[in-house]
C-alpha cells in the first residue's frame, strides 16, 4: 500500500517581489523604426513607455532579485523553499529550466525546480501549482517567479508589435495559511487559435540568419477573445471562489492593452471601490511579469494593502488563460 502525502488545509500568498530594468523607453524612440505615432500607440494599447533589460539585466538578475524580495516580503527562510517554478518564454534555451540557476542564487539550492511555457497566463498557472503542491504536502514553501526578457525576441520593425512588449520580473512565495488565500483556478486553452500569438520562425530558421525568432501576433482575434471571453473566465473565477464582485478590492489583469482591461471592466460591472491595475501604461506587456509586476505598483502607490482581495487573470499565446481571487499578504 502506498502512502499519500498531505500538506496545509490551506494556502495563501506570503510575500510578494518585483524587479523593472533601469532603462525607460518611450513612445519616442518605438517610432524610430515604425511608421506610426504616439497618439496611435497610446489610444491603441495606453502604453506610454516601457522598461527593456540592459545587457546585465539577465533573466537569471531580474529573477533572482524579485525572488529575494519577495522572500524578505514573507519573512521565510530560502532554505525552507521546497520547489521553484518560473513562467517564463523568454529564457532562450531548451536545457536546462532556469529555475534551477535561480533556486542556487536565491538560496534554496536543492529545491524542486522547473520552468512553465504559458505565455500570459503563466504567472497564474504557477501560483495554482504552488497552491496544490503546498495543500497536497509536495512543498511546504514554494517559489513561484513570472519573469520576461520580451526586448529581445521583438521585431524592432513590427508596427503591430514593437510598441507592446517589455522587460521584467514578479514573484511570490506561496506557503501554508490558517485560512484558505488562492481560490481555485479558472483555466484553459484554446489551441485553435495557435497562431495568432505565436513564434515568426522556427529555431533553424532564426539560426540560419543568425538571430533570436521574434513574436508575431494578430491584433484584432485576439483583441476579441481576450476582451470578451476572458471577462467570461474571470467571472467564473469569482464564482468558483464564492466571491462577489462587490466583494472585491482590486481587479489586476494580466497587462496586455488598456483597451482589455476597459471592455473587461466594463463586462464584469465593477464597483467603482474597485481599483483597476493600469501598469502598462509605464511599463508595457511583460507576459508572465505583467500580473507581479502590476501588483508592486498598486503596493507602491498605496492603492494595494494587505489582506486586499484580489481577482488575477492571466491570458496570451497558446491560446493559455487562467484566473483566480487571491488575497494579498
Amino acid at each position: 500500500m502506498i502512502t499519500t502525502s498531505t500538506g496545509a488545509e490551506h494556502s495563501a500568498v506570503l510575500g510578494l517581489g518585483s524587479y523593472r530594468p533601469r532603462r525607460i523607453v518611450p513612445n519616442s524612440e518605438i517610432l524610430e523604426h515604425i511608421d506610426s505615432s504616439d497618439e496611435w500607440i497610446q489610444t491603441r494599447s495606453g502604453i506610454k513607455e516601457r522598461r527593456w533589460a540592459s545587457e546585465d539585466e539577465t533573466v537569471l538578475m531580474m529573477s533572482t532579485n524579485a525572488a529575494k524580495e519577495a522572500l524578505a516580503d514573507s519573512g521565510i527562510d530560502p532554505a525552507q523553499i521546497g520547489c521553484v517554478v518560473v513562467a517564463t518564454v523568454t529564457h532562450l534555451y531548451q536545457t536546462p529550466a532556469i529555475a534551477t540557476q535561480i533556486a542556487v542564487a536565491v538560496g534554496a539550492p536543492t529545491a524542486a525546480a522547473f520552468d512553465i511555457s504559458a505565455a500570459c497566463a503563466g504567472f497564474c498557472y504557477g501560483i495554482a501549482l504552488a497552491g496544490d503542491l503546498v495543500r497536497g504536502g509536495s512543498a511546504k514553501y514554494v517559489l513561484v517567479i513570472g519573469v520576461e526578457r520580451l526586448s529581445d525576441i521583438t521585431d524592432r520593425t513590427d508596427r503591430g508589435t514593437a510598441f507592446i512588449f517589455a522587460d521584467g520580473a514578479g514573484a511570490a512565495v506561496v506557503g501554508p495559511s490558517d485560512e484558505q488565500g488562492i481560490g481555485p483556478v479558472v483555466w484553459g486553452s484554446d489551441g485553435t487559435q495557435h497562431l495568432v500569438i505565436s513564434q515568426k520562425e522556427s529555431w533553424q530558421e532564426a539560426q540560419a540568419n543568425s538571430q533570436w525568432p521574434h513574436l508575431t501576433m494578430d491584433g484584432n482575434p485576439v483583441f476579441r477573445w481576450a476582451s470578451f471571453e476572458m471577462a467570461k473566465t474571470a467571472q467564473q473565477a469569482l464564482d468558483v471562489a464564492g466571491v462577489k464582485v462587490e466583494d472585491l478590492d482590486l481587479f489586476i489583469p494580466h497587462q496586455a492593452n488598456m483597451r482589455i482591461t476597459d471592455a473587461m471592466r466594463r463586462t464584469l460591472k465593477l464597483p467603482e471601490h474597485v481599483l483597476v491595475a493600469r501598469d502598462i501604461e509605464r511599463q508595457g506587456n511583460t507576459s508572465a511579469a505583467s500580473i507581479p509586476l502590476a501588483i508592486a505598483t498598486m503596493r507602491e502607490n498605496g492603492e494595494a494593502k494587505s489582506g486586499d482581495l484580489a481577482l488575477i487573470i492571466g491570458f496570451g499565446a497558446g491560446l493559455t488563460f487562467a484566473a483566480q481571487v487571491i488575497r494579498l499578504p
